[in-house]
């Protein structure tokens, strides 16, 4: 398992609470927030992993 950033840890803890919150700050107003709104509409379960997916996904990186 490779090593995770201390923003995405959070994310990943926010995507528990508030999916679609963590899926905006992780990628902005894109498709995947409205997918991920779409999801969680109709069941939280879905919104979460959906979230956690793009998360994991898109990992944290800085810029040199």
């Amino acid at each position: 398992m490779s090593c995770r950033n201390a923003t995405d840890v959070m994310l990943l803890i926010l995507a528990f609470f508030l999916p679609p919150l963590a899926v905006f700050f992780k990628r902005g107003c894109t498709a995947d927030l409205l997918i991920n709104i779409g999801l969680t509409l109709l069941g939280y379960l879905p919104g979460m992993v959906h979230a956690w997916y793009l998360i994991l996904k898109y990992p944290y990186t800085v810029a040199r």
